[in-house]
């Protein structure tokens, strides 16, 4: 940095504290930017990782980017969208002055310079301290002035907002930022006493927080913009994320299973581990925002808002069999009220991943039918055993090959598979899990980085099981799952019933750098008939109502995700095709549904989500905001109680009694989680089994 950019740095620290207000009030406490600012510079060994980290990106990396100012300008606005994702810190005037380097990145990468990078991090965290010293003197000062009887809005969505022009439009905004976070611990039920107090406390937290910041958090969040220029599975860890990143590959991690990121300051659940103790619990959800961390029943929760990920991470992890409380935003939307969980801390066991069998037995058209259930929460493989040789090693295929066994044993009419949440796993067990159900041929193609296609398939011309069959899908099957689903599907061996599947289809592998390692996407899947998996997923033949907003969840929800695209079909043999039967068994499919209360319920329920999910803007009015919370409260209470009537059950006499019920139901799940019965769209999936089954018979008869 030179003399002249210090100097500019330094007029604006003095100018802005004052511009805020920061001082103007004499009983605030005196809290000044150079108490915490502190100037970061690259260290000569991240240059050298760099170099090592961008050589590697043009060298292995499928996806083929030029390092040119079209990479720079991609690597300029990621770091800006990492740093400050909803235009609450930087100026219009920093963009503008940062501008200059929006294609000077990629010549100042290869020389392995990053002085723009900590430049640019530097005005940032200058900014976050001004934010924070402007909300604790407000609190401070100006608490008992806030009036929750004026009609002003809180914008919750400032992605796409313009960068505030002064100091003083910051404040306004911020200042919104403060009442709402008022007004939701107020409708939370806290003591109005403790509010400014408990407030107070989370933004010196967050302050003091700031004094811990690294010179390695600063290259990381570069490093980052520039290998999510390449796509959102290449990832760079530095020595502390490496160790985590290894710790949960291996499995040995003990905690609640969840898969953690951050947006916008929050930690964002973005998927659970099947399975895993937060699984089993039913309260944390995909989307859900962690805002506080407690330990034990009782124990203090600290509020981890602004919080670095590892951070985070480090408290909720924990010893086996010990709870830890988290204060959650459901579905990160803040026009909800947030809520407080109890999840006991475990190890993600392979026989917890195991897949279950069920035997359903419905009526249809008047007959007694029998339907098998085999639910796979993921394609594991127990690659120790495998290695040493052991004939009895632990699989998907070998597993899943007793079940149905056993299903077979009880005449089962057809057999459903449920792929639901499966994220994926060994490639091997699923090409050999595919093979149970079709005669020899292949099952995936794998293109890699030069364009030679693999083809993986199975070449045992037996088959276990050749009977009628439905797999189940929805947005979180993934990869491993999406071969499976693709497979059956082109074979014409049975129908995919479910949702738009997750659309990831490419291939990782971790390699070295100097300091760390790069996570770098090597292939590409492709299903056999040449379509890839990759951005589009598995369409299903017949939709089911999905909870997931593919928008926000999926592989084509996420920034610079490779294309869906084709290649040649390979050499297979498909059976009778299914196709001319969907539309009769979509008509049938919706015929029930309206029929059916619970189908009717998970539909409503879905609808109504997806209504909240839109909401980009909060009420910071007390009167509007307690009402809308009533209407959905009523709205709830209605529901359930529509459904409860149809069982004949009786009817819940308020909301509070319905949320109570609620908590108790899951903290029973989670105790007799393996007596669960099949759900509503299992149900569903068995019946239009059954419907295939009758609609092909006549159709063979016919022809």
């Amino acid at each position: 940095m030179n003399k002249f950019q210090q100097c500019t740095i330094l007029i604006t620290l003095v100018c802005s504290g004052f511009a805020s207000g920061i001082h103007a009030n004499k009983n605030s406490t005196h809290l000044t930017i150079s108490d915490y600012y502190q100037e970061f510079a690259p260290e000569p060994l991240y240059r050298e990782t760099a170099v090592d980290i961008l050589d590697k990106l043009r060298e292995r990396h499928y996806r083929r980017v030029p390092i040119d100012n079209k990479l720079s300008s991609s690597v300029y606005n990621n770091y800006l969208k990492l740093l400050d994702p909803s235009h609450l810190h930087f100026l219009a005037a920093d963009i503008e002055q940062f501008e200059r380097y929006r294609y000077q990145l990629d010549d100042n990468l290869k020389k392995g310079d990053l002085d723009a990078a900590y430049e640019i991090f530097n005005r940032y965290q200058q900014r976050r301290i001004e934010r924070l010293i402007f909300v604790i003197n407000y609190l401070e000062n100006r608490y008992d002035t806030v009036q929750f009887d004026t009609d002003e809005f809180f914008n919750i969505d400032r992605k796409n907002a313009v960068w505030p022009a002064t100091l003083e439009e910051m404040d306004e905004i911020w200042r919104k930022r403060v009442k709402n976070n008022i007004l939701s611990q107020k409708l939370s039920d806290s003591e109005t006493d403790d509010i400014q107090q408990k407030l107070i406390k989370r933004y010196r937290s967050r302050l003091n927080r700031l004094s811990k910041t690294r010179s390695q958090d600063i290259f990381q969040n570069y490093m980052m913009a520039l290998s999510q220029s390449y796509g959102p599975h290449t990832q760079y860890f530095s020595p502390r994320l490496s160790e985590n990143f290894d710790i949960n590959m291996s499995l040995s991690l003990e905690g609640i299973g969840a898969v953690l990121t951050m947006e916008n300051e929050h930690t964002k659940v973005i998927r659970l581990v099947s399975e895993g103790p937060a699984d089993k619990a039913g309260q944390l959800k995909a989307t859900d925002h962690i805002i506080a961390v407690g330990q034990g029943k009782t124990g203090e929760l600290i509020d981890v808002v602004g919080w670095r990920l590892d951070d985070v991470v480090d408290l909720i992890r924990g010893k086996k069999n010990t709870t830890v409380r988290l204060t959650i935003i459901p579905g990160g939307s803040e026009s909800k009220p947030s809520r407080t969980i109890q999840i006991v801390r475990n190890q993600v066991k392979l026989e917890d991943q195991s897949a279950k069998a069920d035997l359903l037995e419905l009526e249809h058209n008047g007959q007694k039918r029998k339907v098998g259930i085999i639910s796979l929460p993921t394609f594991y493989l127990d690659f120790k055993a495998y290695r040493e040789g052991n004939p009895n090693y632990k699989s998907t295929t070998s597993d899943v090959r007793k079940l149905i066994q056993e299903l077979k044993k009880d005449n089962i009419d057809g057999l459903v598979i449920d792929l639901r949440n499966n994220g994926g796993g060994s490639l091997q067990e699923v090409n050999s899990l595919v093979g149970l159900f079709i005669k020899q041929g292949p099952t995936v193609q794998i293109r890699n980085t030069s364009g030679r296609i693999d083809v993986l398939g199975d070449s045992d011309s037996g088959v276990l099981y050749d009977g009628p069959l439905v797999v189940m899908v929805n947005r979180l099957s993934a990869s491993a799952s999406e071969i499976f689903a693709g497979a059956i599907q082109d074979y014409n061996r049975g129908i995919i019933v479910g949702g738009q599947t997750f659309g990831k289809g490419t291939v990782q592998s971790i390699l070295p750098v100097e300091q760390g390692q790069i996570k770098l996407t090597l292939a590409k899947f492709y299903r056999v008939s040449g379509n890839s998996t990759q951005n589009r997923g598995v369409l299903p033949d017949i939709y089911f109502p999905e909870s997931m907003d593919i928008e926000k969840i999926g592989e084509s929800s996420l920034p610079e995700a490779l294309p869906w695209d084709q290649i040649r079909s390979a050499s297979y043999n498909s059976l009778a095709e299914i196709e001319p039967l969907i539309p009769k068994l979509t008509e049938l499919h919706q015929q029930r549904a309206k029929q059916d209360p619970e189908f009717h319920y998970l539909v409503e329920r879905i609808a109504h989500l997806q209504e909240q999910q839109k909401i980009t803007e909060l009420p910071l009015n007390v009167s509007v905001r307690k009402a809308e919370i009533n209407k959905n409260e009523k709205w709830a209470l209605d529901l359930e109680n529509t459904l409860r009537k149809s069982q004949g059950d009786k009817p819940y006499a308020d909301y509070a009694e319905l949320k109570a019920a609620s908590e108790l139901e899951l903290s029973e799940k989670t105790k007799n989680d393996k007596d669960a019965e099949p759900d509503t769209l299992q149900r569903e999936g068995a019946k239009i089994l059954l419907d295939y089954i009758q609609y092909s018979t006549q159709s063979l008869v016919t022809h």
